[in-house]
């Protein structure tokens, strides 16, 4: 494996997912109070969930089954992400060029996360089956 990447922290998708899940929280924060247990909740916690999942992948480097599991997880939950940002826009709930921002920046982290998935061998440390 030489990634040259030690830990999760210093992954390019990783630092990405932190910081737009900083913004997503940012931008929720002015959500309406009706939304706190649904949308609000919806789209912090699938932001919060892509880098997560993708720490998780990398402490599971080891199998490469559960590595590619947990890049999925964190593939889902960015497309989920960017789902919740479609309705904070039609709910009227934030602009559409900020949530269009943020919308092209998960088709970045899903590239990334896609590029780790179908080059997983370049990542897992050895395959104990």
């Amino acid at each position: 494996m030489g990634t040259g990447y030690r830990k999760h922290t210093e992954l390019p998708v990783y630092q990405l997912g932190f910081s737009l899940a900083s913004t997503v929280f940012e931008m929720s924060r002015s959500f309406p109070k009706e939304e706190t247990y649904s949308l609000t909740d919806q789209v912090r916690r699938s932001s919060r969930s892509v880098c997560a999942n993708v720490a998780e992948a990398w402490r599971k480097r080891r199998y490469r089954a559960a590595f590619i599991s947990k890049l999925s997880d964190a593939e889902a939950e960015a497309a989920e992400t960017q789902v919740w940002l479609q309705f904070a826009v039609e709910c009227d709930y934030t602009d559409r060029d900020s949530a269009a921002y943020l919308y092209a920046k998960y088709d970045e982290v899903l590239s990334q996360i896609i590029f780790l998935i179908h080059n997983a061998d370049q990542w897992v440390l050895q395959d104990i089956r």
